[in-house]
């Protein structure tokens, strides 16, 4: 018999989670341009993997720490998360990422800029960029969170350095969002919803991609 709340705890975990992904790696850029000179350049890159990190390490153990609806979705698709814990799971996403984003704009001075990635290409080639991008962090995920012969200890360092590599030389061109729940927030706080579609099935088409390659090699 399943105990009252058995569910709710691992998506709470989740909500928490995406709330501090966002709200330090939004955050760092909302920063960065209320407060000219403030942040360093790169260290946005270096703050979401940071955070992607700690995040890991705080609950990965009691809900997966997928913090990103592509992730719950490549892992759904080939049987290593329940199907029928996905809408949950995205639903906790999606209102941590809310959140983060509602509690920055009320905790800091006003301003254009919420964080919303904005594409430097046309939107195929940003759709094939975040494609590729989600590609490689849910290879990492999936080898380092469910293949034993992986160091598991090692798996928040593994996963935040490649969050921050992907943001390091795939930043410049999409904003290297791979996630749909942290370019959703700010791209509704910031009315620039219109070209959102790309940072939905860009990671979603990467992350079932690399499921299955892994799944694949395993």
């Amino acid at each position: 018999m399943t105990r009252p709340g058995a569910k709710l705890r691992p998506a709470l975990a989740e909500a928490v989670g995406t709330f501090a992904l966002v709200f330090a790696g939004c955050g760092a850029i909302m920063v960065s341009e209320r407060f000219p000179g403030s942040v360093a350049p790169g260290a946005v890159a270096v703050v979401f993997g940071l955070v992607v990190a700690a995040m890991i390490y705080a609950v990965g153990h009691i809900s997966g720490a997928h913090f990103n609806p592509a992730v719950t979705l490549g892992f759904a698709v080939v049987g290593r998360f329940p199907k029928k814990d996905v809408a949950l799971y995205w639903a906790a996403q999606f209102l941590g990422a809310l959140a983060a984003i509602g509690a920055l704009d009320l905790l800091l001075p006003k301003g254009a800029g919420f964080g919303a990635r904005v594409s430097a290409v046309p939107a195929l080639a940003a759709l094939g960029w975040e494609a590729v991008l989600t590609f490689f962090l849910m290879f990492v995920i999936i080898a380092v969170a469910t293949d034993t012969r992986a160091h598991g200890p090692v798996a928040g360092i593994a996963i935040g350095a490649t969050v921050c590599l992907d943001a390091f030389f795939g930043g410049p061109v999409t904003g290297a969002s791979m996630n749909p729940a942290r370019s959703l927030a700010p791209a509704l706080f910031q009315g620039q919803g219109a070209v959102v579609w790309v940072y939905f099935v860009g990671p979603a088409v990467g992350a079932v991609a690399a499921a299955f390659t892994y799944e694949g090699l395993r």
